[in-house]
Formats: C-alpha cells, sequence, structure tokens
C-alpha cells in the first residue's frame, strides 16, 4: 500500500493511493497514519478495504508529511562509502547516529526555508525507514519484521551549523522545513529488497545525485538492530538511511549550495518523488 496525509498543515487526513493514482480518504478506518496505526495487525485491516469503497479526494490538496506524531526522527551519517570520500571524512567502523529534531519535519513539496544569513544550507536524498512496532534489543535477522514501511526524506544541512559551530551534527541538521518527508509510506510488502533501490536528486534541473541503496555500509537491517540496542524504537519513528554522494559539500573545485528561489526534485525508485521550493527564512 500506498498511504499518505493530505491536507492543511496540522490537519493532515490519512489516505491511501488507489491502483489509478487516486487518493482515497481512510478517516473512518484510523485517525492518522501514526502510531498503532503502523502495527502489523492495523495494516493488514487497511490492506483487506477495497479502495473503490474508499471516498475519493478531489482537486489537488496538499501533501502532508507521510507519517503523524513522529516521536523521534533518527539520522545515520557518512552511510555510502562514496559520500564519506566526498565529505573528505574516514569510513565508518560503526553508525554515525545523530537526530533531526521533529519541528524540521514537513510534507514533500512544501517550501525549504533556508536560514538566515545561511551560505551553507545543502541538500541529501535519503531513504527513511518507518518503525511499525516497539523494537528493543533485536537481532538484524529479524530486524525488517519491525518495519511498517519505507518513504523518500531529503535530509536537508545547513554546513556551517553542522561542521563549523562546536562539532554538534544535530545543529545543522535541524533547522525548521530540513526534514522533508513522503510523498507516501509505503508498506515493505511491496518493496522486495531496500537494498536495490535507486536515488536520485535534482536542483534547478541539474542532476546531482545518482545512487543505490546497494552501496550503503550498515543496512536497513543493521541499522535498525544497531539502533534498538541503545534506544527503544516505537512506531512512527523514523530512521533515515544516510545518502549518496553528489551533495552540495562535495562538489569540485568549489561547493554548491542552495539559495532563496531554486526548485528541488528527488526521488526514490517506488517510493515516488518530492519538489520543493527554496525560500528565505522570516
Amino acid at each position: 500500500m500506498k498511504l499518505l496525509r493530505y491536507g492543511p498543515k496540522g490537519q493532515e487526513k490519512p489516505g491511501l493511493v488507489d491502483a489509478e493514482g487516486n487518493i482515497r480518504d481512510l478517516s473512518t478506518h484510523v485517525d492518522d497514519i501514526a502510531g498503532d496505526a503502523l502495527s502489523d495487525a492495523s495494516l493488514a485491516r487497511l490492506r483487506a478495504i477495497d479502495p473503490a469503497t474508499l471516498p475519493v479526494v478531489r482537486g489537488e490538496p496538499r501533501i502532508g508529511a507521510c507519517v503523524g506524531r513522529v516521536g523521534k526522527m533518527v539520522c545515520i551519517g557518512l552511510n555510502y562509502a562514496d559520500h564519506a570520500a566526498e565529505s573528505n571524512m574516514p569510513i565508518p567502523s560503526e553508525p554515525v547516529v545523530f537526530n533531526k529534531w521533529t519541528s524540521a519535519i514537513v510534507g514533500p513539496n512544501d517550501d525549504i526555508e533556508i536560514p538566515r544569513g545561511s551560505k551553507k544550507t545543502d541538500w541529501e536524498v535519503e531513504l527513511g525507514v518507518v518503525i511499525g512496532r516497539p523494537c528493543k534489543y533485536v537481532d538484524e535477522a529479524n530486524a525488517l519484521d519491525y518495519v511498517a514501511g519505507f518513504c523518500v526524506i531529503n535530509d536537508v544541512s545547513e554546513r556551517e551549523w553542522q561542521i563549523e559551530r562546536g562539532g554538534q551534527w544535530d545543529k545543522g541538521k535541524g533547522f525548521d522545513t530540513f526534514g522533508p518527508l513522503g510523498p507516501w509510506l509505503v508498506t515493505r510488502d511491496e518493496i522486495a529488497d531496500p537494498q536495490q533501490l535507486h536515488l536520485w536528486l535534482e536542483v534547478d534541473g541539474h542532476r546531482y545525485q545518482n545512487g543505490n541503496t546497494r552501496t550503503m555500509i550498515f543496512t536497513v537491517a543493521k541499522l535498525v538492530s544497531y539502533l534498538s540496542q541503545c534506544m527503544s524504537l516505537q512506531p512512527g519513528d523514523v530512521i533515515s538511511t544516510g545518502t549518496p554522494p553528489g551533495v552540495g559539500l562535495g562538489i569540485k573545485p568549489e561547493p554548491v549550495y542552495l539559495k532563496a528561489g531554486q526548485t528541488i526534485r528527488l526521488g526514490i525508485e517506488g517510493l515516488g518523488e518530492q519538489r520543493q521550493r527554496t525560500v528565505a527564512a522570516e
């Protein structure tokens, strides 16, 4: 299934995308794409519904973040060897873990704000993993059983705040609008192998990132298992699994960064596309 949330910011309703690409309203079946609605049992009930019996959502509503009430958004840095190289950083022996504040989460096509005074705002297309049931001390062999589904994430990053302002990555990753999620939460049964997905990103029509999740250093299963050793993961928690090469920071001979008035497009095979405009933060 392709699940989504649509409507004005803060008033999103749950929906699904039918075989024809129409949005169907799920409001009479779940209150949100969040929490217990992400359990295997709940997803099985939703999967059993004939989409033709659900009301069609007319027009072109705003698409919100594909998961509601996210408890935490855990991100993984330098998880593609070639991205670590372009960042002039060693390949990690264990996952590099940082947080993106939940106040950064927005819809997949919402504007991205360039922070006041920023000259180093950057892009990162990433595979998002959404947890479906409580997860603690799980082994790698069973880790994917705890995943509800997958989505597209743009891990927008302000490099000065990330790297040059005291070494706290979280600071450069958590500005408002720096966490677009969606358009869809695609349930795990639709993704045969999360380690075989093409992902890409363009700015103003120029393709900067072209990668595949098969080149991850740590697989999705390894990341879920690893994180569950040092924190409990709850339904609706989101893991952003790292980015392939092609970020602005790594462009030679000079880095290229975002400025107001640009258009970013990004997508992942089977998970849909995002499109954002950059605007100056007020």
